[in-house]
């Protein structure tokens, strides 16, 4: 009888995406294409499609935390990663029951505050409460930039606004922020991961087209980078190019935006 192989486990909180672009389905997708294993914490349900977010119904604080506590109890988790979080008293919450674990598991913070059409996901209260109790527990932070706009109340129209705004962002609290979407003209896109005490440029091919879902499966793809053990720079850069492998893969919906297929990394 073979031995059961038992994998990393890796943990999203977020919400869920009925038509499975984002939120929890894309999260679980990245763990399952690096090979950890994914649980999850549903912290909302979206009634969404490629073209619009029709609703959103929040899970109740008693619940989000009770998904929390039952999967940390039994599951030996190795990182974390957070994404659309709708009250301020979940999030307070989670922040005491993640700052109480010994030891600290790494940390991934995207802070959804809008989609890229620029629909708002959640108010400045709920963004605030992001940024006082998980900031600065996280590894790292990954915003867009019109979420570092508003994170920081500062325009990005170049490289050195990016970096400014990521400087900001160490401010806040974060160990690092890895800052996306640094299109500036031309056919390339500019990711910049800023630490307390070095600079990363991740350079890659802008793809034709509005795609569902990249920000989260970034995001995920760097948890499960630290769950095994790679440096943030390093975890960074391969979810880079899985997302790259996800977009030369996508799928071209009747509707909408475009939807990612998510590939192992390197294949």
């Amino acid at each position: 009888m073979k031995t059961p192989v038992i994998k990393r486990s890796v943990l999203t909180i977020a919400g869920s995406d009925s038509c499975g672009g984002s939120g929890i389905q894309a999260d679980i997708n990245a763990f399952s294409a690096f090979g950890v294993y994914g649980a999850s914490v549903i912290t909302a349900v979206t009634a969404r499609n490629t073209i619009d977010t029709q609703a959103v119904e929040p899970v109740s604080d008693r619940m989000i935390v009770s998904q929390l506590e039952s999967v940390m109890e039994d599951l030996p988790i190795c990182a974390i990663k957070t994404g659309m979080l709708p009250s301020v008293a979940a999030i307070a919450i989670l922040g005491e029951i993640l700052e109480s674990l010994s030891p600290r598991i790494p940390m991934v913070v995207d802070p959804v505050v809008i989609e890229p059409k620029g629909k708002e996901l959640t108010g400045n209260i709920i963004l605030e409460a992001v940024q006082s109790h998980l900031f600065p527990l996280a590894s790292v932070i990954t915003p867009n930039r019109e979420e570092a706009e508003i994170l920081t109340g500062m325009s990005i129209n170049s490289m050195d606004d990016m970096e400014a705004s990521a400087r900001e962002l160490l401010e806040q609290g974060s160990y690092a922020v890895f800052l996306k979407g640094g299109k500036f003209g031309g056919d390339e896109i500019t990711d910049l991961l800023l630490t307390r005490d070095d600079r990363f440029t991740f350079s890659h091919p802008a793809f034709a087209g509005r795609f569902h879902g990249t920000g989260c499966a970034l995001s995920s793809a760097v948890a499960a980078g630290l769950a095994l053990d790679k440096s943030l720079p390093v975890a960074v850069e391969d979810a880079v190019s899985y997302v790259q492998e996800c977009l030369r893969n996508s799928h071209t919906p009747v509707k909408g935006h475009i939807g990612l297929l998510g590939q192992p990394p390197g294949n």
